[in-house]
């Protein structure tokens, strides 16, 4: 697991797309991801006090396009998507981390709060690092550290 995953996911999730999603079968809601991958986008981009214009330059796409993806009217491509990472200076795989557990929590499904004795010891982390706030938006891709 990676910082900001946990609590800070499901207080988010509250507002998050998964409350705009149409009514599917039993009245559940569909979570749509451009709405999740644009809200995330948006979350990084806001923690980091930047302007769509800021980002819109860095990324190399029209400020329109990327105002669309993140209110999730546009679906990214793969390449826009890394580009738009690359421009907020956020790893992809945090993206998406964050829109998979978003999606988990629609889903009713759990996410810890910290991260377990046996994956910190193997990650070289302490134990009591929690996985709460907004630490995992506000590290630089330079103070990450691949696992294993």
């Amino acid at each position: 697991m990676r910082p900001g995953a946990a609590s800070g996911t499901a207080a988010r999730t509250a507002g998050s797309s998964v409350d705009r999603g149409r009514d599917v079968e039993g009245g559940a809601q569909m979570v749509v991801l451009r709405r999740e991958i644009g809200d995330v986008l948006r979350d990084a981009r806001q923690r980091q006090g930047r302007t769509l214009r800021e980002v819109s330059s860095a990324a190399r796409v029209s400020l329109g396009y990327l105002s669309e993806v993140e209110r999730g009217q546009k679906e990214a491509s793969s390449e826009l998507l890394s580009s738009i990472c690359d421009a907020l200076d956020v790893p992809l795989s945090l993206v998406l981390r964050e829109v998979s557990d978003r999606v988990a929590v629609a889903e009713g499904l759990h996410i810890p709060d910290t991260v377990p004795a046996d994956l910190a010891a193997g990650a070289g982390i302490g134990v009591d690092r929690t996985l709460g706030g907004d630490a995992g938006w506000a590290m630089p891709r330079s103070e990450l550290a691949p696992v294993g």
